[in-house]
């Protein structure tokens, strides 16, 4: 019995040592593994507060994106303290992943290379965005270019590999000097050269075309949309390249 009672002493405690792991053996969420840090990785949400992030040129206080069971999510029923939730940095060449869901029906997108300043009212007349949306129930759904995994207005993303409303998607973006690069549940679903005579011409072919800053960045913040829908965010994490 005593050798029983020590043996599972030392089982429980090896279980407690390992409080970045989950159950299955893979790393939990909102933590860093131990190869991601040697790597470089950061994490851009601790899984407990909504600290390093504020609303788009602070035009509210923010209050309707919460942070609750390991996400960011926004709670559209609180009024007047939305707005689209901005990065404190801003970063230029990177590796990003993010893990999202919305409701049914619903509609939110990453905009990366966003820039704060008073002349611009939103961060997607600056930043170009990868759409987020359930393919089935919304009616963005319907136009092309406008699907989820889609480098919004501008590229249609293929295959199509989102999961279904209420079911978690992981996204990466990569940008790195001019190149970028869109993974969707692990799919590359998406590469493209910014800056370049094809990608001004991908703007002036869009709803982008009149508004001269779109698209131009080189640097900036990413932001995750309040599109009026509730959404969730987790594991979001940036390597600097």
């Amino acid at each position: 019995m005593i050798k029983y009672l020590l043996a599972s002493c030392i089982l429980v405690q090896a279980v407690s040592c390992s409080s970045n792991k989950s159950i299955s053996g893979t790393t939990a969420d909102n933590t860093l593994s131990k190869k991601e840090i040697r790597d470089g990785w950061k994490l851009l949400f601790d899984g407990t507060t909504t600290n390093g992030w504020h609303v788009y040129n602070h035009k509210t206080d923010g209050a309707a994106w919460k942070a609750g069971d390991g996400t960011i999510y926004f709670d559209p029923t609180i009024k007047g303290s939305g707005g689209d939730l901005t990065s404190e940095k801003e970063y230029e060449n990177y590796d990003l992943k993010i893990d999202w869901k919305l409701e049914q029906n619903g509609n939110s997108g990453l905009i990366f290379q966003a820039v704060e300043d008073a002349k611009y009212t939103w961060p997607w007349e600056t930043g170009p965005e990868m759409q987020m949306l359930d393919n089935v129930g919304h009616p963005d759904a319907k136009i092309i270019k406008h699907r989820a995994g889609d480098l919004y207005d501008m590229i249609t993303s293929a295959p199509e590999t989102v999961k279904p409303a209420g079911e978690w998607n992981s996204i990466e973006v990569i940008a790195n000097n001019g190149s970028l690069t869109f993974f969707q549940n692990g799919v590359k679903v998406l590469t493209t050269t910014q800056w370049d005579d094809n990608w001004r011409s991908m703007i002036a072919n869009s709803k982008f075309k009149a508004m001269p800053g779109f698209g131009t960045f080189r640097k900036g913040h990413i932001a995750l949309q309040d599109h009026g829908n509730k959404v969730w965010f987790k594991n979001i994490k940036i390597k600097e390249l």
